[in-house]
């Protein structure tokens, strides 16, 4: 009897740690995706350009991190939005806390990218899996990606 009691209790407490962490936006490049004006720049209130969720500043890049941009642009910003700030309804913004190396590591991403990956932290549906990139492509997105993050204070 004792057992399923802390089963339960561990449970209730999992998913309130879930909530938290999908309902929070205090820290930098983030927003509350549920709040109502969810398009609005966590730092200063303003709406980010190009429709993303969150203003996101660009670092100067080079390499694989260069290259990855690139190829970002031409397969993940329909929904992440071209600087991985997010698109509501699309795409949730990247340069969240969410996806810092010790939450999200470096194989989640291949992963959600390779197999799809079930809506868990928002509400914009499954991510499918994403044809056509080789592993050259995905090391240099995931680089420019935690370039971005790296440079809007997100390590």
């Amino acid at each position: 009897m004792n057992k399923w009691i802390w089963a339960g209790a561990g449970t209730v407490l999992l998913a309130a740690a879930g909530w938290w962490i999908a309902s929070e936006g205090s820290g930098p490049g983030e927003t509350a995706v549920a709040g109502a004006d969810a398009g609005a720049s966590a730092a200063t209130g303003a709406r980010p350009a190009g429709g993303e969720m969150v203003a996101v500043t660009l670092p100067a890049l080079e390499g694989g991190a260069r290259r990855g941009q690139q190829a970002f642009g031409a397969i993940c910003a329909a929904c992440h939005g071209a600087n991985a700030g997010g698109l509501e309804g699309k795409g949730p913004p990247l340069v969240h806390r969410l996806y810092v190396p010790g939450h999200h590591g470096d194989m989640a991403i291949r992963m959600a990218v390779r197999r799809g990956v079930k809506s868990h932290h928002w509400r914009f549906g499954n991510m499918p899996p994403i044809e056509g990139l080789t592993d050259a492509d995905l090391t240099d997105i995931i680089e420019f990606i935690r370039a971005v993050q790296q440079a809007n204070g997100l390590s």
